[in-house]
């Protein structure tokens, strides 16, 4: 079972040279424009091996020569698979920690409860799975009386010098270029010292803890400075400007992490998805002679138009000699050819079809004439991605008779507010007071009300009731959305993946029971088309698992005849879009349909105006999808193609085969 399959989707085609040079003469060629040496792995596991594989290397050297190792750790999620193959060394190669002391980069303060904050998450991932003596732990103490918080800077950078310096310090490269919880503005003379969290870094510290205090204690860039070795990590497409201001801008306090460019012991380990926006990976052209493939060429032609404010076929030799693109002329022999090629290709992108047109000439169409009408699941990680994403595509399917079925993979039951149970239950309690003598919904009505109002604290897992009444709400929400698009009731499916239903944040891995419920929904309606989301920057991850969801399946039931036949088609728009140069399929929405697709987004009532996990985009789901789409439009508008009010953009994605 294959369960990672998204982190190897590459959208363009990169030659290994490019992301892992064959030498030292040829990685300087290519990193020219990086300041930190950056090694690039083609997935975050293989990333996260080369980390830990590293690191034990040097606990087992300093073990032989009977030294102290002092490893500084942070927290989140980019660490998870290096702690899991430190577990795997120590189980399986005997690796020892009996040598190493921990220091823990940062930890909220106050905390209200051992069992929260960044200690128990360690100690829940990593710590507690080693032989690392307790007392070689050390973290600022969450508990200290305000009056002592002084005492504590300086007493944590003490106990950090005691030990010998810090070895080796690993951390996740933050948003805004932070690192720790060293925000823009840091100073870099800066020691361990407490940190007032804005709103801001509260949602994006609430993505991986479920209680997230006022405040941090972290160590500063000084203190960070310090450490021998340091190895920044990042993973995913949704890190890659993070990555490239990072590497490629020059050190700026508005980026504290650019302030590692001075420091000679400092490696940045990312995938190949976090590599994207490096100019050696985005535009290979400025850097080396490139392999050119029909996509590579898009990119170019699309960034010369944004350069030279140019449509596509206005572009000259002249344009392409001096952007360093004169190697396309010569390989096509002019810029009309070029222009020519790119025009049509990016034209016959375009489709009111996207089920395929019947009886119609389909060779330069991106979706089959036939079979018609198709039989079409799309699937939604949340109960909303499918009208956010996709809405105007998902009616025009619709309204031109394709058997459409929705699959909501998860209930998205914990991204709705207490308060809307409350109103909800409040309704329900007055309901039964006036048409039925039964008091036993009205108890349980009253009973949850009773207790999202005075009971509930916070850092628990949501109680069962309030679990069900949450993801009622947006089942029902669902399915009037589902209704206004013209989707049978019967074609909608809830399939309350077991993953996500932890009643917190964090969400458990994904398993064969996950897997098993998607490819019998498969195998049962075998379908000629899926539409599934593609949009791995959901900050949440949960867009990630789901899609690893999906193509498990595929690639369990790839030798079937009926899946052999079928397209399978990614969409973005709750957090992203695609890139010009990837798509290959884009449907037009007019004016009307986008009033409409704003409206069915609008029939998820409880994340219209407070949906509680909008990630850092402050627009709500309808404002940022339309402005998508119109970006979009426009794009192909000033490419010199035709005029749209919107378009929703697709990538297809086609299985691996052995």
């Amino acid at each position: 079972m294959k369960t990672n399959l998204s982190s190897k989707i590459t959208l363009t085609k990169i030659p290994k040279r490019f992301y892992q040079p064959e030498n030292a003469y040829e990685h300087s060629v290519l990193a020219r424009f990086e300041k930190i040496p950056a090694f690039i792995y083609p997935q975050d596991d293989d990333g996260a091996r080369a980390i830990a594989g590293e690191v034990a290397e040097q606990i087992r050297l300093s073990r032989s020569q009977s030294r102290n190792f002092v490893l500084a750790l942070s927290g989140g999620r980019s660490l998870r698979k290096i702690f899991a193959e430190w577990i795997r060394l120590h189980r399986e190669e005997q690796l020892s920690f009996k040598n190493v002391t921990v220091f823990l980069i940062y930890e909220f303060y106050p905390l209200s409860s051992t069992v929260t904050g960044n200690l128990a998450r360690l100690k829940e991932e990593f710590l507690d799975h080693v032989e690392i003596d307790p007392a070689n732990v050390h973290y600022p103490d969450q508990f200290m009386n305000e009056d002592s918080i002084y005492d504590l800077y300086r007493g944590y950078d003490r106990q950090i010098e005691a030990a010998g310096g810090i070895d080796y310090l690993i951390s996740g490269i933050g948003h805004s270029g932070g690192i720790g919880f060293n925000g823009p503005g840091s100073a870099v003379s800066s020691r361990t010292h407490l940190v007032m969290l804005d709103n801001d870094s509260r949602k994006k510290a609430a993505r991986t803890f479920s209680q997230v205090p006022s405040g941090v204690v972290t160590m500063g860039l000084a203190t960070i400075l310090k450490a021998k070795n340091i190895l920044l990590m990042a993973w995913g497409e949704g890190r890659s400007h993070d990555v490239r201001c990072l590497l490629e801008d020059t050190s700026d306090s508005a980026l504290p992490a650019t302030s590692l460019q001075n420091h000679t012991g400092t490696k940045v380990i990312v995938d190949l998805q976090a590599a994207g926006e490096l100019t050696r990976i985005s535009h290979p052209w400025l850097v080396s002679k490139c392999e050119w493939d029909n996509k590579l060429i898009r990119r170019a032609i699309i960034w010369l138009c944004g350069l030279t404010g140019k449509p596509i076929l206005k572009l000259t030799n002249r344009d392409y000699t001096e952007h360093e693109l004169g190697e396309l002329i010569a390989l096509w022999g002019s810029a009309y050819n070029v222009n020519i090629k790119i025009f049509n290709d990016i034209q016959h992108t375009i489709t009111g079809w996207p089920g395929g047109k019947p009886n119609a000439d389909d060779a330069n169409r991106p979706e089959r004439a036939m079979p018609y009408p198709k039989k079409v699941i799309v699937f939604s990680p949340h109960p909303d991605d499918d009208v956010i994403s996709m809405g105007g595509t998902f009616r025009r399917l619709c309204d031109q008779h394709h058997e459409v079925h929705v699959a909501y993979q998860t209930s998205g039951n914990i991204a709705v507010s207490d308060e809307d149970v409350v109103r909800y239950c409040e309704y329900l309690r007055d309901v039964c007071s006036r048409y039925t003598a039964d008091e036993t919904v009205k108890r349980k009505a009253e009973e949850i009300i009773r207790f999202l109002r005075h009971e509930k604290t916070d850092g628990e897992p949501e109680h069962p009731d309030v679990l069900f009444m949450k993801g009622t709400i947006r089942r029902e929400e669902a399915r009037t959305a589902c209704r206004y698009s013209g989707v049978k009731d019967e074609n909608v499916h809830f399939l309350d993946l077991p993953f996500y239903e932890t009643g917190t944040i964090r969400k458990n891995s994904l398993n064969e029971t996950d897997i098993d419920i998607i490819k019998r929904l498969l195998g049962d309606i075998r379908p000629d088309q899926l539409f599934v989301a593609g949009d791995l920057s959901d900050p949440h991850g949960t867009h990630k698992v789901c899609l690893d969801a999906v193509l498990a399946a595929v690639d369990d039931l790839k030798d079937e005849e009926w899946l052999k036949q079928c397209r399978i088609w990614m969409y973005r728009g709750a957090w992203s879009e695609w890139e010009m140069d990837h798509i290959e399929m884009a449907v037009p929405i007019s004016p009307e349909e986008l009033r409409f697709k704003r409206n069915a987004i609008l029939k998820h009532q409880s994340q219209a105006e407070s949906a509680p996990f909008l990630g850092d985009d402050e627009r709500l789901f309808w404002q940022r999808a339309e402005d998508r789409n119109r970006a979009t439009a426009e794009l192909y508008q000033k490419l010199g193609l035709a005029s749209y009010e919107a378009i929703e953009a697709f990538v297809q994605y086609i299985p691996q085969r052995d």
